[in-house]
């Protein structure tokens, strides 16, 4: 399979401006998530796509690939999509890398593109919850999966929900799962699903994911062990600057 990874860059942020600028420890945020992503033994090429010519510019100096692409999308998965059009290369399949993860590790990229054999349409990560408080914070989006590794259902919610006991016991008595937001695609699905109408469940709780799922599309799920660390805000950047300092 010819494995394209692809990082979506977008520059505005409600609470993040400029965020895949931003310094950490003398590299800016997507010279890390790039860098990272080139250790992966699986992916042909590398690409940024991002709507801002500062960031464009940024990853050009740094020596990486880089692609313009419009300020209009919605999500990084059109943003991809654009980016793999104008790569002008077919690619079986594109995985979607995920600009605010600085220290995404290699072997989860890997681990994903395990998956992507031909016959999968779309494909994630997930991993156990093993912190009990965040089992019912709504930022972190939970998972259920079928037998076969394919996923049914993601929500802000706990799934399942256990009748009969306690919520402050849910942990305990069930083995939970959230999603680790890195997708891979196929070229073909890829253009499917952009092309899609926003579903009601995709609406409701505000998953893109969900859009897929409700149109018939299957999303393979492989699970991982290693811990991913998101930058949504400036605070969350302190903790990853201290992070990187002790590593």
């Amino acid at each position: 399979m010819k494995i394209v990874g692809i990082i979506p860059a977008r520059y505005a942020s409600t609470r993040f401006p400029a965020k895949p600028l931003a310094d950490i420890a003398g590299q800016t945020m997507i010279e890390w998530v790039y860098s990272q992503a080139k250790k992966s033994t699986q992916l042909d090429r590398v690409i940024v796509a991002t709507d801002n010519q500062k960031i464009y510019d940024h990853v050009k100096n740094k020596g990486g690939e880089v692609c313009m692409t419009s300020e209009y999308h919605v999500s990084g998965t059109d943003r991809c999509a654009e980016a793999l059009t104008l790569s002008n290369v077919q690619f079986d399949y594109a995985i979607n890398i995920q600009g605010d993860e600085p220290f995404i590790d290699p072997r989860q990229i890997d681990l994903l593109a395990s998956l992507l054999d031909g016959k999968a349409e779309l494909a994630t990560l997930i991993k156990k919850i093993t912190d009990p408080d965040a089992l019912h914070n709504s930022n972190i989006v939970k998972v259920i999966r079928n037998a076969k590794n394919e996923a049914i259902y993601f929500s802000r919610s706990p799934l399942p929900h256990l009748r009969n006991i306690p919520k402050e016991d849910w942990f305990d008595n069930h083995a939970y799962y959230k999603h680790i937001g890195m997708y891979g695609y196929r070229s073909d699905i890829l253009s499917k699903i952009t092309q899609l109408t926003p579903s009601s469940l995709e609406l409701a709780e505000s998953l893109e994911q969900l859009r897929w799922i409700e149109n018939g599309f299957t999303i393979k799920v492989a699970e991982t062990d290693i811990e991913s660390m998101g930058i949504d805000t400036p605070e969350d950047l302190e903790r990853a600057i201290k992070l990187r300092v002790k590593t």
